[in-house]
């Protein structure tokens, strides 16, 4: 699996001053931290204001990595591109399923033969509340990439999470969508997620464990892709660890009969584990809450 370090981005408040500061050592270290990752994300939103021109600074910074250019100013995307060391191995971070918008962003991915982010939205229908609805737009942007040549496996499509507690369903339609994308191409396409989503608003103690049991069932679900918070040691090694199926203690075995039950259409509660095991018991029940069989709240890993 491809992880993104999706750690500068400009959500963040210091990120943020720091960009429009340009504070080059504030920006080497965070891509240090990402050096564990496979690509940098460089979320820069507009790229305006103190923000305008920013990838002429910001990349000769970070060009020992490849780098995902995210952001919402398609100049600010052609100008990354332009200055990246190995474009062929950038993201472009990324398009929708709106018609200008695929127009000239699969004519960019086709230029410099990047890889190509596509979110499963439009401006007319936001992000469909079903793996269908998402499946319908992807179906859309994959004809404009093939009739604009673009080759399969630079194509990554993007199901969208959104927040486990703003509508539990979608963690399901995520996983569906992601399994539907990989049974529906030949050619193969990719997928890839921006993990965080998920936890997004929960109490900060939460947010580990559900970002990691979510990502297990995505890789069960034949995830391609993720960004990632790359100062989480830990999600980046179970990732690895599943990966090489390789598990050095008793919960990467549980991590891996979850990825299987996610892959074999199976139910969390046909998996062994021990109850008398707090993180054992953890990791279920939040299988059971991103499943949708529990409800989820705050509090749910202390019922």
């Amino acid at each position: 699996m491809i992880l993104i370090g999706e750690n500068i981005h400009i959500i963040s408040k210091t990120v943020r001053q720091a960009l429009e500061e340009r504070d080059e050592n504030f920006v080497k270290n965070l891509a240090k931290i990402m050096q564990n990752c496979d690509a940098v994300d460089l979320n820069v939103g507009p790229a305006k204001g103190k923000l305008d021109k920013i990838f002429d600074w910001l990349v000769p910074l970070v060009n020992d990595q490849n780098l995902s250019f995210d952001s919402t100013n398609i100049d600010a995307i052609k100008n990354g591109l332009a200055l990246a060391n190995e474009p062929e191995k950038s993201f472009i971070n990324s398009t929708s399923a709106d018609d200008e918008k695929l127009e000239v962003l699969t004519d960019l991915a086709l230029k410099y033969n990047c890889r190509l982010i596509a979110l499963a939205m439009s401006k007319e229908t936001g992000i469909p509340k079903d793996a269908d609805g998402r499946m319908e737009l992807i179906f859309k942007i994959y004809e404009k990439c093939m009739e604009k040549g673009i080759d399969s496996d630079k194509i990554f499509f993007d199901p969208l999470i959104l927040p486990l507690n703003v509508d539990q369903s979608q963690a399901n339609e995520v996983i569906s969508t992601v399994q539907m994308v990989k049974e529906s191409f030949e050619p193969k396409v990719n997928t890839v997620v921006g993990l965080s989503n998920i936890s997004n608003g929960m109490p900060s103690e939460l947010r580990p464990l559900v970002n990691k049991v979510f990502a297990v069932m995505l890789f069960g679900a034949g995830l391609d892709c993720a960004i990632v918070d790359a100062k989480d040691e830990e999600l980046l090694r179970v990732m690895r660890m599943l990966e090489c199926n390789n598990p050095q203690t008793d919960y990467d075995k549980l991590y891996i009969n979850i990825a299987n039950m996610v892959q074999c259409f199976g139910d969390v509660d046909d998996i062994e584990y021990d109850k008398n095991d707090s993180i054992h018991s953890n990791i279920i029940k939040t299988v059971r809450v991103l499943a949708g069989k529990e409800i989820f709240s705050n509090s749910y890993t202390q019922l």
